[in-house]
């Protein structure tokens, strides 16, 4: 009489459908108290044996849930599911339509872990598909791709026994293609945009003037708000204080800014004030207008309803302005502003340490290749060359 097989060991069993023998092995069970199977089959009751004993073998060295495949596109979305906690929903996005466009359509039906290995995906497959990437992307979105690639099969492989991470076994990072280089506006354009951000009478165009006019970045900008902001000063003071915008926070997760060099106070040019006076009016009548629907949270270059402002808004505001100051909208981005801002000043003969300090770098080298903290006094070189630079009337 032939032995019982062992608990664990599965079963065998014929099928009057298919009439074949089903193999049958639990490998584990849900959390709902199901049970996680693993099938193969044979025309014979011995082949289903031996189909059942390959089984159990991948199942003592921890890779019986590859049997029907975990494949690198399951692997990427999972993580992108659940390997993102605490992220901002801006950095979650960006990571889901890097992953989605490039990464699932290359590499999702490979496998991360094949008995056959016919399927696998392998170190080759990881370099060829970069270096093909390499001709239309840029290195930084590069990095960020084999990033993704790589800690989404970490996350398969804690899970999963057996599996290799082929991005650690490629090659170095191939070189993309420079990304668009930034740049500066001329005197001359930089007059016309401040004249069409003005003419225009909008929160975007207050929002042009003032970033142009201080050098804060984009991300410091949206979410200014009105208690840093001091129009007035304390000009009795000794020494006086001007009027006045304290950077201390960004849009980054958790508020802060960029560095802890990054928080200063800002004296303001006499043309930003004007366009913040203007913005305290326009939103005065934005809450009356939104009435229930207005959301006080205290932001300078909020919405109509008085909600923080996303990049795409700022965006989309920033090249209206452009159009109608004569520049072509596509060829601009709004962290141009703070490019801007260094050019200018840099030509009007302010020093690169009063600039770092201004634009909230922590040394000239990084002042002098992108384009010290120091919260009082307030930093007023940038607002008394700005006014300098601006004080003719327009054309």
């Amino acid at each position: 009489m032939a032995s019982r097989r062992s608990r664990g060991d599965g079963g065998l069993y014929w099928s009057e459908d298919r009439q074949r023998w089903i193999a049958e092995l639990t490998i584990g069970y849900r959390p709902n108290g199901k049970r996680i199977t693993r099938k193969a089959s044979g025309k014979t009751k011995t082949e289903a044996k031996a189909a059942l004993d390959r089984l159990v073998e991948r199942k003592k060295e921890g890779t019986a849930t590859a049997v029907r495949g975990l494949t690198v596109e399951k692997a990427v979305r999972d993580w992108l599911r659940h390997g993102l906690n605490g992220r901002t929903a801006a950095t979650v996005e960006k990571l889901t339509i890097l992953a989605e466009t490039h990464i699932v359509p290359s590499l999702g039906a490979r496998l991360l872990l094949d008995p056959k290995q016919s399927k696998e995906l392998t170190a080759d497959d990881v370099d060829a598909w970069l270096e093909e990437k390499a001709e239309v992307l840029a290195t930084r979105t590069l990095q960020d791709l084999r990033s993704i690639l790589r800690r989404a099969i970490n996350r398969a492989a804690k899970r999963t026994k057996g599996i290799r991470n082929a991005v650690l076994l490629g090659d170095e990072l191939p070189v993309g293609r420079d990304g668009r280089p930034s740049k500066s506006l001329t005197f001359a354009q930089a007059v016309a945009v401040l004249a069409a951000a003005e003419a225009e009478d909008s929160t975007y165009g207050d929002y042009t003037v003032v970033s142009l006019l201080t050098g804060a970045r984009t991300e410091e900008a949206r979410p200014l708000a009105w208690p840093e902001v001091d129009l007035v000063g304390k000009l009795e003071a000794a020494p006086p204080i001007p009027p006045h915008v304290n950077v201390w926070r960004s849009v980054r997760a958790g508020g802060d800014t960029k560095t802890k060099k990054s928080r200063r106070s800002l004296a303001l040019p006499g043309r930003a004030v004007e366009a913040l006076e203007r913005q305290k009016l326009r939103q005065k009548h934005q809450r009356e207008s939104a009435g229930d629907r207005w959301q006080e949270l205290g932001i300078v270059f909020a919405s109509d309803v008085g909600t923080q402002l996303d990049a795409a808004n700022v965006r989309r505001g920033f090249r209206r302005i452009l159009k109608l100051a004569g520049l072509e909208p596509k060829n601009w981005t709004p962290r141009e502003l703070r490019h801007s801002f260094v050019s200018l000043l840099s030509d009007s003969g302010l020093t690169i340490e009063e600039i770092s300090r201004l634009v909230g770098q922590s040394d000239t080298k990084v002042t002098e290749l992108v384009y010290r903290h120091q919260l009082r006094p307030v930093i007023q070189n940038g607002s008394k060359a700005m006014d300098a630079i601006f004080s003719s009337p327009l054309p």
